[in-house]
């Protein structure tokens, strides 16, 4: 039979009605204005392709965003630590330098009035160690004193992220520089 249209029969929906604005009179009928809009069903697909998009996306950037804060703790602690030998060897007096894991925290602290210096590591970073480790029931806040003149000990510290990425930053004995060492997940 073929379709309705074109044979004097008005334009009509799926569901059997006339569309809005079709001249339904006499056998040459047509539609003045164009039915404009979208369908339910194809909101719901372009919103689970969004959906589905920001799904898979999401643990991308998570785990790139938390790659990054590591990347940046790392430096910070480096140069905590650099802030630290350079302050004993120009200003010739010691530095107490304090490693609480626990806090997530680095403290340095001097005999001059006044000053303590902290460093808080962010939100998804861990202080998982400080080597070389001590014996099982030694308090975990390790307390190291850096004197004028004297050998820098050799210190890590490691941090770690949520997602299992781990650095160590060491203090070099030869140098008296940190460096950064990455540590393959386990």
């Amino acid at each position: 039979m073929g379709s309705r249209a074109g044979k004097g029969w008005p334009p009509t929906l799926s569901v059997g009605r006339t569309r809005k604005g079709a001249l339904t009179t006499g056998p040459l009928s047509y539609v003045r204005g164009s039915v404009r809009g979208v369908t339910l069903i194809e909101m719901l697909v372009v919103a689970t392709i969004i959906g589905l998009l920001a799904g898979v996306s999401v643990p991308a950037a998570s785990a790139g965003i938390d790659s990054v804060r590591l990347a940046s703790a790392t430096q910070s602690v480096a140069s905590f630590l650099n802030a630290a030998v350079d302050r004993t060897e120009r200003r010739e007096e010691p530095i107490e330098v304090v490693i609480s894991p626990s806090e997530n925290l680095l403290t340095l602290v001097s005999n001059d009035p006044g000053f303590t210096r902290e460093l808080k590591l962010p939100d998804g970073i861990v202080l998982e160690a400080v080597l070389p480790a001590l014996p099982e029931g030694a308090d975990p806040v390790r307390r190291i004193v850096l004197m004028p003149g004297a050998t820098v000990p050799g210190i890590g510290i490691q941090i770690a992220n949520r997602h299992g990425a781990r650095r160590i930053v060491r203090l070099d004995p030869m140098t008296g520089f940190p460096r950064v060492e990455s540590v393959l997940s386990r």
